[in-house]
Formats: structure tokens, C-alpha cells, sequence
């Protein structure tokens, strides 16, 4: 099992049975929900398409999730999550805020074009969905802006979200309208966030 899963969290032999096919289960259909959610968007995707995609009943949807909704934001806050852990972590090992920054920047970009389904959820299926969906949605923009923020030499709240907003809204744009790989973009983002 992979390192971070909850049902390594509790000891070996420790897991009851019922809980861990409780969670492979919900596994199963968040996967699902993200790939049906990237590539139809929310509103085209529907309950069943995601149990079709999973292999399994709608009733056990219901019995993990009590909307679709529920099921996008727990996709974005685990998935999103996971992303943005892994840009504050690259950013870190930088070796002045100049570094973290490009690193922060860059491990964004990549990790955002490696996980394109990922990326369409958190910056393009999210955006203006519904009050909890835009708090799961800031929550992440926020744990970003924050860790650019920690490297501002100038009123650091304005510029961490300046930088979260632009970026962002660079990363979808070429996400959906080729015309720049990974590297090209962060390489231009840091050129103007952390020259």
C-alpha cells in the first residue's frame, strides 16, 4: 500500500476488514470521480457515470458520499491537497526566497502538466461551483499564497496571491490552448515572479 494511505496509519493486523473495503471502495470511486470530472467537467458528469467508471453500484456512492458534490470536494481536497503538499515541499529546499520561489513556481507548473486531470479539477471544474466547494478551493490557493508569501519582500499578502492568481491562471489557460510545455512556462513565471 502506498506511503500516506489511512489504512496504514493503524498497525498491521490492527485495520478491521470492513473498514479497509470501506476505503478502497471510496478510493475507487474518487478515482473515478477524477477522471470522469477532468475530462467532462462537473455539471456533464453525472452519479452514474462515476459508479460505471468505478465497477460499482450507486448505492455503494451513497453510501460513501452524500452528493456528488460532497464526492468533488473530498477529489479536491485530497488531490489538490496532495499537489500542493509536494510544491511547499520542492519550495523548501530552496536556498533563499528567490530559490524557494522559482522552485515553488516550477514544481507547481510541472506537477500541474504531470497531473492535467488534477489540475482541470483544482483550477478550472472548482471555480465558482458552490460556497463549500470555493472554501476547499481557497483553502489551497491559500496554503500556496502562504508559502509565496513567506518569500515577498513586499507586503507579502498581495503578492502571494497575485502570484497564486497568475500562475494559476497560466497553468489552465496552456493547460487547454498548446502553445507552452512545462518547463517553458515555469522558466517564464519565475523570469517574472523571481527574476
Amino acid at each position: 500500500m502506498a506511503r500516506g494511505t489511512a489504512a496504514q496509519a493503524v498497525p498491521t493486523g490492527a485495520v478491521d476488514p470492513r473498514e479497509a473495503r470501506r476505503l478502497q471502495r471510496r478510493a475507487r470511486l474518487t478515482q473515478a470521480a477524477l477522471a470522469i470530472f477532468a475530462a467532462r467537467g462537473y455539471h456533464e458528469t453525472s452519479v452514474d457515470d462515476i459508479v460505471a467508471r468505478a465497477r460499482m453500484s450507486k448505492s455503494a456512492f451513497y453510501e460513501q458520499f452524500d452528493s456528488k458534490e460532497q464526492c468533488f470536494r473530498e477529489v479536491l481536497a485530497q488531490e489538490g491537497g496532495e499537489l500542493i503538499h509536494a510544491v511547499i515541499g520542492a519550495a523548501a529546499g530552496g536556498h533563499d526566497h528567490r530559490d524557494r520561489m522559482r522552485r515553488g513556481i516550477r514544481a507547481f507548473v510541472v506537477a500541474c502538466y504531470k497531473r492535467s486531470a488534477v489540475a482541470r479539477v483544482m483550477l478550472v471544474e472548482s471555480v465558482g461551483l458552490s460556497a463549500s466547494v470555493e472554501e476547499v478551493r481557497h483553502q489551497l490557493e491559500g496554503r500556496f499564497a502562504h508559502m509565496v508569501a513567506e518569500y515577498a519582500n513586499q507586503d507579502p499578502v498581495v503578492f502571494g496571491r497575485s502570484v497564486v492568481g497568475a500562475v494559476n491562471d497560466a497553468v489552465s489557460y496552456f493547460l487547454t490552448h498548446p502553445g507552452a510545455d512545462a518547463e517553458s512556462l515555469a522558466d517564464s513565471l519565475c523570469r517574472i515572479f523571481a527574476p
